[in-house]
């Protein structure tokens, strides 16, 4: 072989490696296994992006591998993690605003939920994670019930006296105002609360309730229905916003058609957890009860009376943000 041509081959290895060398690894982090759907929303931007070809790679840490569940927001705002999948909400202490993403009763159904993604209500949330460098990628919200170790919750007189799990600020206010009392924890940790005795009821999303097997330790399920949801958790796919300024336009492009694709899967995959978390409890044997309208505006009362109050209390401008997202119809 001649020095021209070794010296050919040599100069195009070093811009092989040049280019390779060039390529951006994303950090994503969340809570669940690879078989939730929330995984599944991460993953379809994982796998868009790898075939846009744009020199760009996310490596997914599911199972809270990398941070716990309710410490993933604040290593996001401040560049130690480049996304993640998480129930707002857990940020309520960082940003009051939130909490409002897990409001009872705010949510009439998983299309309103859509329509609030979309709405003013969420352009000035999004405001909110801006001032703390952090964008929305994947928008997505997730209905959810209540189960009992011992017995069904339906109405509010069914927590009193009981060791009940919420997953924000909010709905915790709405059970102690039932009279429960609280264990704060993610949502990753009632199974082994449950198993412990630690909790005597929670409530979650559906998919969450699958994917943590909490049917094994409970003897009923309330879960949501096409009509009555007490229980709705905005649970995006957020970004850090400097990390993704800082990607070329083409990687950009290739992150937003990503997410576009898996907004809409997440949206019809939401639609059918609470019909598959059903059936997963009643193979398990477990109770099935549902929630009458009755009792969904007697947890509304509640709500309005300790949940809603205390938000428009406490929160700059929390009267504003509430009519904002009741507004959205």
């Amino acid at each position: 072989m001649s020095l021209r041509v070794i010296k050919g081959l040599t100069l195009m290895s070093a811009v092989l490696i040049s280019s390779a060398s060039m390529a951006t690894d994303l950090k994503l982090s969340h809570q669940w296994s690879n078989k939730d759907v929330r995984h599944k929303v991460a993953q379809i931007v994982a796998d868009e992006v790898k075939a846009a070809d744009v020199d760009l790679n996310i490596k997914i840490f599911g199972s809270k591998s990398l941070f716990k569940p309710r410490e993933q927001y604040k290593p996001l705002s401040r560049g130690r993690l480049d996304m993640t999948v998480l129930p707002l909400s857990y940020a309520g202490g960082q940003q009051p605003t939130f909490n409002l993403t897990l409001m009872p009763g705010l949510v009439k159904n998983h299309d309103h939920a859509a329509r609030l993604s979309q709405s003013p209500f969420m352009d000035a949330i999004q405001e909110k994670m801006a001032e703390d460098d952090v964008m929305v990628l994947v928008h997505g919200y997730l209905a959810g019930g209540f189960v009992g170790k011992e017995k069904c919750i339906t109405k509010p007189s069914d927590v009193k006296g009981l060791q009940t799990r919420a997953a924000g600020k909010s709905f915790e206010q709405m059970l102690v105002g039932a009279g429960a009392s609280i264990a704060s924890m993610a949502s990753s940790e009632i199974y082994s609360a449950m198993q412990t005795g630690v909790l005597d009821a929670a409530n979650t999303s559906s998919s969450s309730f699958m994917s943590y097997r909490i049917f094994e330790q409970v003897k009923c399920y309330t879960p949501a229905t096409k009509d009555i949801a007490l229980w709705f958790l905005y649970q995006p796919l957020l970004m850090n916003k400097s990390k993704f300024e800082g990607l070329t336009k083409p990687q950009q492009a290739a992150l937003l058609a990503g997410a576009k694709k898996a907004e809409a899967y997440y949206l019809e995959e939401a639609k059918k957890q609470d019909a598959a978390s059903v059936e997963t409890f009643k193979k398990a044997g477990v109770e099935i009860a549902e929630m009458t309208q009755a009792d969904f505006d007697a947890w509304r009362a509640i709500a309005k009376e300790t949940s809603y109050k205390k938000f428009v209390e406490s929160v700059p401008e929390g009267q504003k943000m509430l009519d904002m997202a009741l507004a959205v119809e």
